[in-house]
């Protein structure tokens, strides 16, 4: 082969397919803005990227959101925030946290999912969306760290 011939497999994008492929990146772009700029979980995958791209300072809190339960057995349990456990991830717990706690209510569908994912198991009768705040001071953990029930919700079904 001399120079300035390509090889006879090799085929060149036309004007169309560039102008397709540009298409395609610009609407990912704008998915990925948009579910950035919502905030919430209902883009996935093109949620929001903070949850990605973040470092914690050497004096910060930390909070994190859990959901504890108690069972029709007499015990006191953490959810299993998963598809495989509750029915819904943690990160959509906390994507929507200040509706929950304005509306307790939303916390049936995690006794729902528990109760249809493992209807041998105990059921859930009462469920507290609580957070747990980790204080650092100078990159290491100040004390046990502190909890807040943030909303109740007593289970109707």
């Amino acid at each position: 082969m001399t120079q300035g011939q390509e090889a006879p497999d090799v085929v060149r994008v036309g004007r169309l397919g560039k102008t397709v492929r540009v298409l395609v990146a610009v609407a990912g772009i704008g998915l990925l803005i948009n579910g950035s700029v919502r905030a919430t979980d209902d883009a996935w995958p093109f949620g929001p990227m903070s949850q990605y791209a973040m470092s914690v300072p050497d004096d910060a809190k930390i909070d994190y959101t859990r959901i504890s339960a108690q069972t029709d057995a007499g015990t006191t349990v953490d959810v299993p925030l998963n598809i495989e456990g509750a029915g819904v991830a943690r990160a959509e717990i906390e994507a929507r946290s200040g509706e929950i706690v304005k509306d307790p209510s939303l916390l049936q569908q995690v006794a729902d999912g528990w109760a249809r994912k493992h209807p041998d198991q105990p059921k859930y009768v009462k469920l507290e969306l609580i957070r747990d705040t980790t204080q650092l001071v100078k990159g290491r953990v100040e004390g046990p760290p502190t909890s807040q029930v943030l909303a109740t919700w007593t289970v109707t079904r």
